[in-house]
């Protein structure tokens, strides 16, 4: 755990020196720099608040930057505010005061603990030790979520301007004990589109065969077929196309001690050859129109 000093920047992106493809990559809960404050309103140790990362994500995709797109990432925790939501999935029983009409009180992402601001981390563990005022919680959205989407949009735009179309990867990891619901499938990837309704239907199915060939496990959308990112960036009908893809942290990282596993570069290099195919699927495909509308 890293503690977030005043002047530390809340997220970065690292770019190319200029953009080749028509890719953006963003890793909105890699973040591991713990506001000292919030630790101390934390009812769990150090350890314990770590659960919910998307441990080392950012590493994992770095070499999208190499490849020629832009690496939006996360320094604040997913713990503290997560981006991968509405902007006001709020639970108001984490709150001091009534919250504003505007919110969104009700979702099935409240009520298991996961709003905008979270209340639990993995394993149903509480993470306050008391009441935040509805200021505070606010007062995370404009200085965190707004600036972070208002970044990530300039950066599709750009990319959609630049080359009539654009491809968002939203990249996250889940926990090593996941299985496909009906089966034993233990999936190494996960690739969610929302059901078909954010990215190509081609461009879903040569993401999976190529996670295929390269020796993995790959499935579609299920249990994760994407969250607000994917679902709100996604817009096939104008080019716009994103895919979230969920990597097994098992395969690269101790999920007891949070430490990298032997195996991490070779998982980084598989992950940097799969970015690398999937330009290359696009580059071809691009050419014929395919993939600037539907």
């Amino acid at each position: 755990m890293e503690h977030m000093p005043s002047d530390c920047g809340l997220f970065e992106v690292r770019e190319p020196e200029a953009q080749r493809i028509p890719f953006v990559y963003n890793s909105p809960h890699s973040g591991r720099a713990y506001p000292v404050d919030f630790v101390e309103q934390s009812r769990l140790d150090p350890s314990s608040l770590r659960r919910s990362e998307d441990h080392f994500v950012d590493e994992l995709f770095s070499s999208a930057v190499e490849l020629g797109a832009p690496l939006l990432l996360a320094h604040f925790p997913r713990a503290f505010i997560d981006v991968n939501r509405e902007p006001y999935e709020l639970d108001p029983r984490m709150f001091d005061g009534s919250l504003p009409p505007y919110a969104n009180i009700g979702s099935v992402r409240v009520a298991g603990g996961l709003g905008t601001i979270p209340r639990i981390v993995a394993e149903n563990m509480e993470i306050y030790s008391r009441r935040l005022s509805v200021e505070e919680g606010l007062a995370r959205v404009e200085a965190i979520y707004k600036p972070y989407h208002a970044c990530l949009r300039r950066l599709i735009a750009r990319t959609h301007v630049q080359f009539g179309f654009g491809v968002l990867i939203d990249c996250h990891s889940m926990p090593g004990n996941i299985r496909v619901a009906g089966s034993n499938i233990r999936p190494d990837f996960i690739i969610g589109d929302r059901y078909g309704t954010s990215a190509s239907a081609d461009l879903s199915r040569t993401a999976m065969h190529i996670l295929e060939d390269l020796g993995f496990t790959a499935v579609r959308n299920k249990p994760y077929a994407g969250g607000f990112i994917t679902e709100h960036y996604g817009r096939p009908a104008r080019g716009l196309h994103a895919l979230q893809i969920e990597v097994n942290r098992s395969l690269y990282v101790d999920e007891t001690s949070l430490l990298k596993r032997p195996q991490f570069p070779a998982i980084a290099a598989a992950i940097a050859s799969f970015m690398r195919q999937m330009a290359e699927y696009v580059d071809l495909y691009a050419s014929h129109g395919a993939l600037a509308a539907e």
